[in-house]
């Protein structure tokens, strides 16, 4: 047997091991077609994938039903996948002025023809928003043999009673500020805004912001000498700007930090002691401080926001440990196959999502920690990506060989006195009382 093919049933065991008898056994047939690849063969067909890895008619009709009912949250498996990658000692933190990167983003699964879809999710292409199962998603992230990688912690799902993005938003700002640790610093990117941040009284963040971003200095303006004295402070623009063919200038920063990094130059200007544009100067006010961090293989700077003083490496560090988040939902939707979905059931059309997320983090960090193995004769400076890993699997039916431990077996459950078939739901006439 592969060892790709050992190492990903070791770590699939680990991670359903703790669910029910039955459950437990079909959902790791579940979660094998998810990351062998069997979804883009069948252009997302659930029944055709898991015939696909070899499975009976019996044993796939089990899977389907402990995805679609089982016992089972994302969370516990969540939590068994965490500890599983800490267990294996390879996972390197990153820390930066002692604080490691909590990586905040939010994905969607676009289902445009879904009836009674309430939630909408911006579709770049399209230019507005469309119909779309929104999904929140927290993770830690890390190094694997030189290569960074976001290891999921939790996932936050649009409120029934309120499907909008912005209340989305809000609760997973809130699931972010519950489960913060001392040493965390959860990073944003430009979809969050500041005023949020604040409102839900996180003690600390890094969120990205917009170009034409502006703020107050928390000093009241100098008085001119009539009228009523300044209650604002002077307004700040970190970046220059251009409206109606006029340019308007930046404002100077308060600071400048050059340094050099692999043969590059960096400069980051700071500008400290901020507060939003419509709040008053008061020593109450709550503020924070802004970078403007200028690389060369760039042609606009990063502008971030931090109510903490870091230094220049930490704010670029930082921000850059945000991205392996945004690699977890293209493994799923593109390695995998799941950016086409043919799930109607309101449980179901969460579950596909989050499994799917689960499985790309999954491969993604299996594919760093094993050999990178080449696609064919042309591929001769093969990388140790989760598409290459995948195309491993795929050649791979369900290995029934493999020894499962002894909590993975069909549950025994006797049903020979249940009717079958078209007697098991057929509607009976109730007698009338005599």
């Amino acid at each position: 047997m592969p060892e790709a093919v050992t190492q990903t049933m070791i770590a699939l065991c680990v991670v359903t091991q703790g669910l029910p008898i039955g459950t437990n056994l079909a959902l790791l047939h579940f979660l094998w077609m998810l990351v062998s690849g069997s979804l883009l063969s069948t252009r997302g067909a659930l029944f055709p994938g898991l015939k696909a890895i070899g499975l009976k008619p019996a044993a796939q009709r089990r899977a389907w039903a402990a995805f679609r009912s089982g016992a089972w949250t994302i969370a516990l498996l969540l939590s068994a996948w965490q500890q599983y990658v800490v267990g294996q000692q390879q996972w390197q933190i990153h820390r930066y002025d002692g604080y490691k990167a909590k990586a905040v983003d939010i994905t969607a699964y676009w289902r445009p023809t879904l009836k009674g879809c309430l939630t909408k999710h911006y579709h770049p292409q399209a230019g507005k928003a469309l119909p779309a199962i929104p999904i929140g998603l927290i993770g830690d992230v890390g190094s694997v043999n030189g290569q960074r990688v976001a290891v999921l912690t939790d996932m936050v799902r649009s409120d029934p009673k309120n499907p909008s993005e912005a209340v989305l938003q809000a609760n997973l700002v809130k699931r972010v500020a519950e489960k913060l640790a001392k040493d965390e610093m959860p990073v944003f990117d430009a979809g969050f805004k500041v005023r949020e941040l604040q409102k839900a009284k996180l003690p600390r963040w890094v969120v990205r912001l917009a170009k034409n971003f502006t703020a107050r200095r928390n000093v009241p303006a100098p008085y001119k000498g009539h009228g009523r004295r300044p209650q604002y402070g002077e307004l700040v623009r970190p970046l220059p700007r251009k409206r109606k063919k006029k340019r308007i200038a930046a404002t100077p920063p308060d600071r400048v930090k050059t340094w050099t990094e692999n043969g590059m130059h960096f400069r980051a200007e700071f500008w400290y002691d901020l507060v939003l544009p419509d709040v008053k100067a008061s020593p109450e006010a709550k503020t924070f401080h802004v970078v403007a961090i200028h690389d060369p293989r760039y042609k606009d700077p990063w502008l971030l926001a931090c109510p903490l003083k870091l230094s220049a490496r930490a704010w670029r560090g930082l921000y850059r440990d945000r991205w392996p988040i945004e690699q977890v939902p293209l493994c799923a939707k593109q390695m995998i196959g799941s950016f086409r979905q043919f799930v109607f059931a309101p449980e179901s059309c969460q579950r596909l999502p989050e499994l799917t997320l689960l499985a790309a983090s999954i491969l993604t960090y299996l594919a760093a920690t094993l050999p990178a193995e080449p696609t064919g004769f042309w591929d001769r400076n093969p990388k140790p990506t989760p598409g290459r890993l995948r195309r491993v699997l795929a050649r791979t039916p369900f290995p029934d060989t493999y020894p499962l431990p002894g909590r993975f077996r069909k549950k025994a459950s006797v049903t020979d006195h249940l009717p079958k078939g078209i007697l098991g739901h057929r509607r009976k006439k109730q007698l009338a009382n005599a």
